[in-house]
């Protein structure tokens, strides 16, 4: 049974419901003798003959044989043409793709590529995993956004840089932009001292500044209200402060820091070699052209 061949069993229904060799073979585009062939191969394979061949113009006629392999081989040929269509519609960007990302990314840079994915994909499965860490692990997932490179076996695709800046309640400096030293000793709202946030802090620090940390969230909206409410400034990435639209709130002030903090790194990282889906290499060109967009804004 080894030797069983779709292409074999496509001739035994062909002949089956055409009740001649000739006429099968003008209906699959065969030689008559290319259908006895065939034929011949699945008896050889199946130990017996699949058609009683009564001669003259009397339609062949399925033997018992026949009939089971016949039965069994419609339901192959049907869930072939189902996987036939399954890698069609995977090759032409539907299916699923498995996402890793973080609290800014999830705000501004994923939303217009999962918009954009499903306007052009409707029936594709995305999946979002949002994590905030300092270790992440790729894993099993297609793609992983995070601000920073990590070790291991990583592929990683710098998509865009993202400036810092001072978010402070309305009148706690002058405009325009804040020195660094003018924060030592201020009340801050900040990150927990994970991720990008621990190296904004080591580098106030090579300055000889530090603020007086008031309170550590890692949610931005949460951030903000404390910032509101006079808890103190923070220094947030660009990308935060757009996801939350601080820029059109009139109880908040934005400044640059002058000199600036080295902007922290957007990356799209995914196991290296592995073999991207077209869904997958779609969401990477999506990314591009939509990091593209914000760097320009900035």
């Amino acid at each position: 049974m080894r030797d069983v061949e779709l292409r074999h069993l496509t001739t035994l229904a062909a002949v089956a419901d055409e009740g001649s060799f000739g006429r099968a073979a003008a209906r699959l585009g065969y030689t008559q003798s290319t259908v006895s062939q065939q034929i011949a191969a699945l008896e050889k394979a199946v130990g017996g003959a699949v058609f009683d061949r009564p001669g003259g113009p009397k339609p062949v006629r399925i033997t018992p044989l026949g009939a089971v392999v016949l039965a069994h081989g419609r339901d192959l040929l049907a869930r072939a043409q189902t996987m036939a269509a399954a890698v069609d519609r995977f090759k032409a960007g539907d299916g699923r793709v498995d996402i890793g990302t973080f609290q800014s990314v999830s705000n501004v840079i994923l939303p217009p590529i999962v918009r954009s994915l499903r306007d052009e994909h409707p029936g594709c499965d995305i999946r979002l995993f949002e994590e905030e860490t300092e270790s992440p692990q790729v894993g099993e997932l297609d793609l992983m956004f995070f601000d920073g490179r990590i070790d291991g076996d990583v592929e990683h695709l710098k998509l865009l840089d993202d400036p810092y800046l001072l978010v402070t309640r309305r009148g706690t400096f002058p405009d325009g932009p804040v020195p660094p030293a003018r924060l030592d000793g201020a009340p801050m709202v900040a990150y927990p001292p994970i991720c990008d946030q621990a190296r904004v802090e080591q580098a106030l620090a090579r300055r000889g500044v530090q603020p007086r940390i008031v309170f550590r969230t890692a949610g931005n909206e949460t951030v903000l209200s404390m910032v509101r409410a006079g808890m103190g400034s923070a220094i947030l990435p660009r990308l935060a402060v757009d996801g939350a639209d601080a820029g059109s709130d009139g109880s908040l002030s934005l400044h640059e820091l002058r000199p600036g903090l080295r902007p922290r790194e957007i990356f799209l990282l995914w196991q290296a070699d592995r073999t991207h889906s077209p869904l997958a290499a779609r969401a990477i060109e999506i990314a591009l052209d939509v990091a593209g967009e914000i760097a320009e804004r900035t």
